[in-house]
């Protein structure tokens, strides 16, 4: 049975947004291939929407094109997990800077109701709820700051690393509690206008994914790449 298309929205984006969903939880897993054939009989949708999604999706990490053999779910990249943290912390420590320096009480507010929804998504154990109010706090912060750029380079990078915080949300307790305080503890220092203890904290929380990433690469040996060397 096709999945249900809504004719209110951009097919596109409905498909986009539903197979990063299905990526991103692993329901569609590392290395598998994607059809344009299988995807359209699914969706209910012409070959045109598509290519489009699948355009956008290797655009931001999350498939691959191999020459004469198809389209495939990428699979997960310690360095490119690695150097995507070492990119967003160099990005993401400016910006938490700029909002503690310049931030007001609306910002506190907006980010204080993120904090909210997060702990509802844990209490029922949704990851991707979860991690898409995680992905709503950081883009919160880089749309303050007006940085556009910044901000759409932060989306991209983040693809990296969607996958094994999902997995660690699911799989490692304590993984939600520990995201939460972090989360408070930036939005403290936004409100204390404490840049210091911004920039420590955004470390902090960036810093998380090398403590989950040697466990969920044990677990799951055939996620990632062969890779030789490893910075």
């Amino acid at each position: 049975m096709a999945i249900q298309i809504s004719y209110t929205q951009s097919t596109s984006e409905q498909v986009f947004q539903h197979l990063r969903d299905e990526i991103v939880n692993m329901s569609i897993e590392p290395g598998s291939g994607m059809s344009e054939n299988t995807l359209a009989m699914k969706f209910g949708v012409s070959r045109t929407p598509i290519r489009e999604t699948i355009a956008k999706l290797v655009a931001l990490g999350f498939a691959e094109v191999r020459p004469q053999r198809g389209t495939f779910v990428s699979k997960l990249s310690i360095s490119k997990i690695l150097e995507a943290r070492f990119i967003r912390e160099a990005l993401e420590v400016a910006i938490v800077s700029y909002c503690a320096e310049f931030g007001n009480e609306e910002l506190v507010i907006d980010c204080e109701s993120l904090i909210h929804k997060q702990e509802l998504a844990a209490n029922k154990h949704d990851a991707l709820a979860f991690q898409k109010l995680d992905d709503n706090f950081h883009q919160l912060l880089a749309d303050y700051s007006q940085f556009q750029r910044a901000a759409s380079l932060i989306q991209y990078e983040k693809a990296h690393m969607d996958r094994v915080r999902n997995l660690s949300l699911k799989e490692f307790g304590g993984q939600y509690d520990s995201v939460l305080s972090q989360h408070r503890a930036i939005v403290k220092a936004i409100r204390n206008k404490d840049i210091n203890a911004a920039r420590q904290a955004m470390t902090t929380h960036l810093h998380e994914i090398l403590n989950v990433l040697d466990g969920v690469k044990r677990m799951h040996p055939d996620f990632f790449e062969e890779e030789a060397f490893v910075i």
